[in-house]
């Protein structure tokens, strides 16, 4: 039988280190307040004229296909999380496969917010289960430091986020003690203006201009934090012991946990409730703060790298978001 593996694995973040202390300077906070409600320090925000959303991919990508001892060439298909592309469309995939010299080969856009890499994972590990692809590169990237309303009355969303990019490659193979052992996705509908931006949208009478021009805070992003901390608390203890189950493990196998990066103190609270040990919770939000579709593969990366992810290692990965959005994936490494 054929399952995926990761094979090779890379990240970019911008040079530019954005801190509490600069943060103080622009808008009515402090690095007290930053820390206490999210754990965040510093987060990284692009620089312009040097950093696009596709840029960041290409460079994190060059650095997986590089270590999975492959080529671009070698790549079959390109799966790419976004909620923050370069152009309304087409998606950054595309100036990613050209800049890459990938031609031809199909390019998947994924718009799952925070859950966004969860479901490129298992979108691209389906693809190569069914025999149709043997490398694909798996990217969850994001620039959203320019959509942030840096005012004092965002703060409560501004002080949060920032930008970067990781990718995988994940390929074919047929050795099940080293592979993706499965991965479960949901979403909930119901709460979709708790997390959203609601402009630029295409059911208006003009696009733009109705909305963002006449009245710009539509383009910020609007979040109901209590709501959505309640959701996640609840929902990632939940699909991680769903993948569990479903592979006859317990939270005591799990060797390393890499929860999509939200705020430190979700990233707590889950720990505390599936009884894990510090050390078995893998955390960077304090240097990149919420980095979205990208923050969980950043945050594998950074472990694998330090030496936390050996081989036969059993690492899961979580992710809750806008939409709402949630998943997980189990991997034996």
């Amino acid at each position: 039988m054929t399952y995926s593996k990761i094979v090779g694995i890379g990240h970019y973040v911008p040079e530019n280190i954005i801190t509490n202390a600069y943060l103080e300077s622009i808008m009515d906070t402090n690095d007290a307040w930053i820390t206490e409600r999210t754990g965040i320090k510093e987060r990284r925000y692009f620089t312009y004229g040097k950093d696009t959303n596709a840029s960041m991919a290409m460079e994190a990508s060059k650095i997986a296909i590089e270590r999975a001892g492959l080529t671009p060439k070698d790549i079959d298909f390109i799966v790419y999380a976004t909620i923050t592309p370069d152009y309304y469309f087409p998606g950054p995939g595309f100036i990613l496969q050209r800049e890459m010299g990938m031609e031809g080969i199909g390019v998947l856009d994924i718009r799952d917010q925070c859950s966004g890499f969860i479901y490129a994972l298992s979108t691209a590990d389906q693809f190569i289960k069914s025999g149709m692809y043997k490398n694909i590169l798996v990217i969850g990237s994001e620039l959203q430091s320019t959509f942030l309303n840096h005012s004092s009355e965002g703060r409560g969303v501004a002080v949060i986020f920032g930008d970067g990019a990781g990718a995988v490659v994940l390929q074919a193979t047929n050795n099940e003690s080293s592979r993706v052992l499965s991965t479960h996705l949901h979403a909930d509908g119901n709460f979709a203006e708790d997390l959203y931006v609601k402009s630029p949208g295409s059911s208006r009478a003009k696009r733009f201009y109705d909305d963002l021009l006449e009245n710009p805070s539509t383009g910020d992003v609007i979040m109901n934090g209590n709501l959505v901390f309640k959701h996640a608390v609840v929902r990632f203890p939940e699909v991680i012991r769903e993948a569990l189950n479903t592979n006859g493990l317990a939270p005591e196998d799990i060797d390393l946990l890499v929860p999509h990066q939200a705020n430190l103190r979700i990233s707590e609270y889950v720990r505390q409730q599936m009884g894990m040990s510090e050390d078995k919770v893998f955390n960077n939000i304090q240097k990149y703060g919420n980095t979205t579709a990208a923050s969980i593969p950043i945050a594998l990366c950074e472990a694998w790298e330090s030496g936390r992810i050996k081989t036969g290692d059993l690492v899961c990965l979580a992710a809750f978001g806008s939409g709402f959005t949630w998943g997980s994936a189990l991997i034996r490494w």
